[in-house]
């Protein structure tokens, strides 16, 4: 098998045909120059250096965004660096490298937000957005100088290696070796698919209010797919594994797990059943399907969709919205997951939030102008996709705590009901909180015991109706380390979910007619 040195691989598009183009930029300020210092040897000037500008620039920047009197401006700088490479069946089949280089100026005047964004980092370019992001405000006032103060921010992501220092030559033996133990597990697996993604992001923020903080955010997909086939009948199944970490943390084991949670994944496809449709008893199994915590409850819990009035929880703070035993919180501090970050797209450090506690709804999540809104500080909430979107309120890592019970007394407990691993293809309106789920993978619970496996069956809800319906929470809280994403408004950012086994009193199931 060809090889290519990481600095070919970094620039062939895929199959080879086509050449990145790499901006002036990295030309004058080479990204290798900036990163070898350890982060706590580098100085304000590296940073700004790193995207071409200095203070003084950054200061007529600022002063363009507040000429016409906002309250507040902000300049996100971002550079990013993102890398693929797939293997099909034993074939290295594509492999790409994309990178990506600009600037988001934000000017706020009371809630309302005034937006622009350059890909050119030359003065006249980021100067010409500021000016065009400050056509928000309405009228002009004096705005004084601030001191501009670098804030270190705490590594929820500590790795040992920048992904932009890792050769397509490391990570292809990693998708050999999975690809071998798929196909080494069950005799009926016929095709396997693997990808490869990571990303090293590098974000500079600087705010009217004198703070500066920097970032560098590290993330890894690693995903497998399998087809296996039994008496003319196929069957597919997935697994992945998606943090923020460096390529260290695929260990043997991990990569075993890979191998082995998605051919299990597929295998037991082959003995699955189509139960019975209605109301029915639900048990959440820890882990997974935390996605229906996500998706379902959580959104409702962001600031914005409250503030706007749209959210079933916009007059429940400090009110009971589930059992006692119920606590969920939003937590961006927790080591290497995928969705937490050091500090959020607004330059607010990261935290834990309650949302829910004791059964109460403490708080939402926070940004800026939720925050300002509500007079209270801002969540470390306000997220982003890229340079070219305005940060929103967003989830980062959701769990629920662990509750009372265990694993086995809540599934005893059930006499006919659905135990639910995980979920796919969910849709949500976020206001009222009603949603669809596709169960990608659950057993049937038949006279308290696992039995079955189950296939095609969604199930569909209201997450409010849900909450308030959970009546039994295990001690086992798992977190989902797959690679997860979520959409909002048009934009998709890292985030994680977790749940120990949970007891649903009821909940739709669209299966066969009985």
């Amino acid at each position: 098998m060809a090889r290519m040195s990481r600095r070919e691989f970094v620039k062939a598009g895929a199959k080879g045909v086509a050449l990145a183009t790499i901006p002036a930029i990295f030309k004058l300020n080479p990204l290798t120059a900036f990163a070898t210092p350890a982060k706590e040897n580098a100085t304000l000037s590296d940073y700004y250096a790193h995207f071409g500008v200095d203070e003084s620039l950054v200061r007529q920047v600022m002063a363009a965004g507040l000429e016409r009197g906002g309250d507040y401006c902000d300049i996100f700088f971002e550079h990013r660096i993102n890398s693929y490479v797939g293997l099909l069946d034993n074939a290295v089949d594509r492999a790409y490298s994309d990178v990506d280089l600009g600037v988001g100026i934000r000017v706020i005047e009371g809630d309302q937000t005034g937006y622009s964004f350059t890909e050119d980092l030359s003065p006249k370019a980021i100067k010409l957005a500021a000016t065009t992001a400050s056509n928000i405000a309405h009228e002009g006032k004096s705005v004084a100088a601030v001191a501009l103060e670098f804030h270190p921010s705490p590594d929820y992501y500590p790795l040992k290696t920048l992904w932009e220092d890792v050769g397509i030559e490391r990570k292809i033996p990693y998708l050999e070796k999975i690809n071998e133990k798929v196909f080494s597990l069950d005799k009926r697996l016929v095709k396997s698919e693997i990808g490869f993604e990571d990303e090293g992001w590098y974000v500079l923020i600087i705010t009217s209010e004198g703070r500066v903080v920097y970032d560098y955010r590290p993330m890894v997909t690693i995903s497998v797919n399998c087809i296996a086939e039994e008496k003319g009948r196929r069957e597919q199944g997935y697994f992945s594994l998606g943090p923020r970490a460096g390529i260290e943390y695929f260990t043997p084991e991990r990569i075993d797990q890979l191998a082995g949670q998605a051919v299990r994944n597929t295998i037991d496809l082959f003995e699955a059943v189509k139960p019975e449709g209605g109301e029915m008893e639900i048990v959440l199994a820890s882990g997974n399907s935390g996605i229906l915590l996500h998706e379902a409850i959580g959104h409702g819990m962001e600031a914005d969709c409250n503030r706007k009035g749209i959210s079933i929880y916009a007059d429940k703070i400090g009110k009971p919205i589930a059992e006692s035993f119920v606590s969920i919180i939003d937590d961006g501090t927790l080591p290497n997951y995928r969705g937490s970050i050091n500090v959020d797209d607004e330059a607010n450090p990261s935290q834990k939030t309650y949302l829910v506690e004791d059964g109460i709804l403490k708080s939402y999540m926070h940004d800026r102008i939720s925050a300002g809104h509500y007079k209270v500080k801002p969540t470390g909430n306000g997220r982003r996709q890229s340079f070219r979107f305005a940060p929103l309120p967003r989830m980062r890592n959701t769990y629920m705590l662990p509750g009372p019970h265990t694993k086995e007394e809540i599934i005893q407990s059930v006499k006919k009901g659905l135990y639910a691993e995980s979920f796919t293809n969910g849709a949500v309106y976020i206001g009222a909180g009603d949603f669809t789920f596709y169960v990608a993978t659950g057993r049937m619970i038949e006279n308290g015991r696992l039995t079955r496996p189950v296939k095609d069956i969604n199930i569909i809800g209201n997450g409010p109706e849900v909450l308030r319906n959970i009546v039994m929470v295990g001690n086992d809280l798992k977190m989902y380390e797959g690679g997860g994403y979520c959409g909002k408004d048009g934009q998709h950012v890292l985030i994680s979910d977790g749940l120990p086994t949970c007891k649903v009193s009821s909940i739709t199931v669209g299966g066969v007619a009985s």
